[in-house]
């Protein structure tokens, strides 16, 4: 096991009914808080009513911030920074899932400095400090609810990046499976994915010799998330089912799973950021189609990898690690499609042409991020062919 420092400042609050605490739990961060959220939905269910009459009871006066994307866009952060500054807000309160929550993360950063906000993402600029946050989580997937990361995207450059801050640790997340219960089965199956590929990150990048801990979390994690897409898929309100993927949800990004692997890269989002940025796609649902098309890119180079996800993951039985590899991306590739999942460009209308550009820009997008030495065009070219 490798050393590590793990801290992670959050107070999650878990449970039914646990949405209507939100005004107690949020009184000591101040009398004024930005309530940032999405479309429609909150409001359709009347969640909306239920959070401000929590927070106006707590004597918290509320400033109204809807519209955060499914891929967050700079365009509306910088609105809601301007915003942030102009009601002199004290936090944020974030209502959805990790779009939105994310889009509040980088509107608490930006409320703090005269910087562009870019720049952070750019590393022109290091975050020192940010408003505080609390979220509640209504479409678990990001586990941006339990974690120091956010995403935006550069609509005018095509550019998604993230961005890890200490500062965007939510102070208090409130997790009620029940408000998921209104979540689509297209987006219950894209937020699998989403898990799937924050635990696979880590599972196939893992500089550790020997590390049966967090191998074994990471396919409990697995497991329990088939488990309960399954679940869900035969009856949208099972709570058990619900409560058990939110908070694999959040296992899967907390740094749990993380701690002692060494250094871990991001493959699967270097793939699929440039695709969801460019095709406005669920993050979610391009992951689902790079993720059986990567696992067959790197099985030769991770053989036994491979094969120990297939095993333990999708029970298959076979002595063959090359045979079981291949059976187990076959696997994964099959659940996807049977939940819903896409699992290759075509199905998104993702033409042939369209790849090719999503190739070029992967590549210059790698080019300008990489720490070290950018990957080679080859690479992107593999993966997103096998994806179409």
């Amino acid at each position: 096991m490798k050393d590590f420092e793990w801290s992670v400042p959050t107070r999650i609050v878990f449970g039914n009914g646990a949405v209507d605490r939100l005004g107690d739990e949020a009184k000591p961060y101040g009398k004024k808080a930005m309530l940032v959220y999405g479309q429609s939905s909150i409001k359709n269910t009347g969640l909306y009513d239920r959070v401000r009459s929590s927070l106006q009871n707590a004597g918290i006066a509320v400033v109204d911030f809807g519209g955060a994307k499914s891929n967050p866009i700079l365009g509306h952060v910088n609105k809601g920074i301007e915003l942030a500054k102009g009601e002199r807000v004290d936090f944020l309160v974030a209502v959805g899932g990790g779009s939105v929550i994310d889009t509040a993360k980088a509107i608490a950063i930006g409320a703090l400095t005269d910087r562009d906000i870019w720049d952070f993402f750019t590393f022109k600029a290091l975050v020192e400090k940010a408003l505080p946050i609390v979220t509640v989580v209504t479409i678990p997937a990001s586990g941006s609810e339990m974690n120091e990361n956010v995403v935006v995207t550069n609509e005018q450059t095509c550019e998604k990046f993230g961005l890890p801050a200490a500062a965007v640790y939510p102070r208090v997340s409130i997790m009620d499976p029940s408000l998921t219960f209104t979540v689509s089965k297209p987006y219950t199956a894209y937020s699998a994915a989403d898990i799937f590929s924050h635990v696979l990150d880590a599972y196939f990048t893992s500089t550790a010799d020997w590390s049966p801990l967090q191998d074994g979390l990471a396919e409990a994690v697995l497991k329990a998330v088939i488990r309960s897409v399954d679940r869900i898929m035969v009856n949208p309100e099972d709570y058990n089912a619900r409560s058990t993927m939110m908070w694999c949800a959040t296992w899967a990004l907390n740094r749990s799973i993380h701690s002692g692997l060494g250094y871990t890269d991001t493959p699967l989002h270097n793939l699929e950021h440039p695709v969801s940025a460019a095709c406005d796609l669920p993050h979610g649902a391009g992951m689902s189609i790079i993720i059986p098309a990567w696992l067959d890119s790197i099985s030769r180079q991770q053989l036994s990898r491979c094969a120990g996800l297939a095993h333990n993951v999708f029970g298959i039985i076979c002595d063959d690690d090359a045979e079981a590899a291949s059976r187990g991306i076959a696997a994964l590739k099959d659940w996807f499609d049977s939940i819903g999942a896409p699992t290759s460009f075509s199905a998104v209308g993702i033409s042939a042409v369209a790849v090719e550009n999503l190739i070029e820009t992967a590549c210059e997008t790698n080019q300008l991020r990489a720490m070290g030495m950018p990957l080679p065009r080859e690479y992107f070219a593999g993966v997103y062919n096998l994806a179409r």
